[in-house]
């Protein structure tokens, strides 16, 4: 059933039509197929993905995003929905990001899964993560970080006290999170484990010597200078 997947293009991204009567093992062997057979349109492309047709749970949907990484070289730099305003103001704040980095050296790295209780990853790059990061989890970046996921868990960026990097997130409800030598102070009462609801991109940078984060906008991206 070779229909069962179609991919289409759209500006910054590729849409992926998912047969809805499939089951989900079938699904994800036919995504593999077709993303081997079309591999050598990509050629290491970073686009955003779009998934349609059918419903899929936020594990299906990392299973599904898990499937084609493996089967192809595209690097997916978010997953989009339906709500076009939140997509397009991620779509932009990557694009700025990835242009601030091609300005630099060229070192990121890419991290696929989530990170659990007790887990920590550290690397002296800019790193992008395709998975939520967890209470009770630490990533730890000299540079830059990416979540495209939530981050409940701990975030620091730019050691060795450079305040002049970032942190963004799909959802951002960090235990702890530090830029440089600023913490992040919250005022507003945490929630563990918070019940999910529009998604809201946010991105946390220092500002006036403190860590602020606010949602992504045209117009915050228009203003920031990082």
């Amino acid at each position: 059933m070779r229909n069962a997947v179609i991919i289409k293009s759209f500006q910054n991204g590729i849409s992926v039509y998912l047969d809805p009567m499939l089951s989900f093992e079938e699904l994800l062997n036919e995504i593999a197929f077709k993303f081997k057979e079309s591999n050598h349109f990509f050629k290491d492309a970073k686009m955003a993905v779009s998934l349609e047709g059918r419903h899929l749970s936020e594990e299906e949907e990392r299973y599904v995003l898990d499937t084609i990484i493996t089967n192809s070289d595209l690097h997916i730099v978010c997953l989009v929905g339906k709500d076009e305003e939140t997509n397009q103001n991620y779509l932009r704040a990557l694009q700025q990001l990835e242009y601030r980095n091609s300005n630099q050296e060229n070192d990121g790295h890419f991290y696929r899964g989530t990170l659990k209780n007790g887990q920590i990853l550290e690397t002296e790059s800019s790193i992008v993560v395709l998975g939520d990061v967890y209470p009770g989890s630490a990533i730890i970046s000299t540079k830059d970080i990416v979540i495209l996921g939530g981050l409940f868990g701990k975030a620091y960026a730019g050691g060795s006290g450079n305040e002049g990097h970032f942190v963004v997130a799909l959802e951002m409800s960090p235990e702890k999170l530090k830029i440089g030598d600023f913490k992040y102070k919250n005022n507003d009462k945490q929630i563990r484990w918070p019940i999910k609801s529009k998604i809201q991109p946010k991105i946390a940078y220092v500002k006036n010597n403190r860590v602020v984060m606010e949602s992504i906008t045209k117009e915050l991206l228009s203003d920031l200078t990082l």
